[in-house]
């Protein structure tokens, strides 16, 4: 255990004020995922998605980001999955990014919504071929009994669509948006002094408010 708490990183590259902020939250997200992506960090989409269930039991797990607009954030998944079956009857999530290598966080939560079965199938399309298929094999988040079950019914989807030009996009898979209510920038700062910042969403106005590290 004392290996634990002996772990220490001291943050000291960055910082983070309220005059050098952009106000409008989607625009500085942009800001520092482009500065994460010339930093090298390795798949600086990816983040942690938590999700509730009906009974109110918590569940993480790390997704990759696919868009970013005006109306919030983008990510697909089987519907049929652990955390659609939670947006289903929670339809609430939050996300949040880590870029170690510029000592930076992002967290944003909110409610989530289905995107149009049009967007779905753009997005779908635009995957690899194989990755298309892949959507039809897994039943995600179901027990199955050995990885070779996996396999085979990858020979079968292979087999069924193998004189496909264009494979459909499954009924039960498609993409999701979280529309942002809060977003907190948080730079790393010597001796635990963290810089936070938080976007409140208030009446479709950005209110900005500093939180103790």
């Amino acid at each position: 255990m004392s290996k634990f708490a002996d772990l220490r990183q001291e943050y000291k590259k960055h910082q983070l004020s309220e005059e050098n902020i952009l106000t409008d939250p989607l625009e500085q997200f942009r800001l520092w995922f482009h500065e994460a992506l010339d930093a090298g960090v390795m798949e600086p989409n990816a983040f942690t998605l938590a999700t509730v269930s009906k009974d109110g039991t918590p569940s993480a797990r790390v997704l990759l980001l696919k868009g970013v607009d005006e109306n919030g954030f983008v990510f697909y998944s089987n519907y049929n999955s652990e955390k659609g079956r939670d947006l289903a009857e929670k339809p609430v999530g939050s996300m949040v990014f880590l870029w170690l290598e510029l000592e930076r966080q992002v967290r944003i939560s909110g409610p989530v919504t289905k995107v149009t079965r049009e967007e779905s199938e753009i997005y779908f399309h635009s995957r690899p071929r194989e990755s298309q298929i892949g959507a039809w094999v897994s039943s995600q988040s179901q027990i199955i009994t050995s990885r070779e079950e996996l396999e085979k019914n990858l020979i079968v989807q292979q087999e069924k669509f193998k004189d496909s030009e264009v494979i459909p996009l499954p009924e039960y898979w498609g993409g999701y948006r979280l529309q942002p209510l809060q977003i907190e920038f948080w730079q790393g700062r010597p001796n635990r002094l963290h810089d936070r910042l938080l976007f409140s969403a208030i009446e479709n106005i950005w209110k900005i408010e500093r939180l103790a590290p």
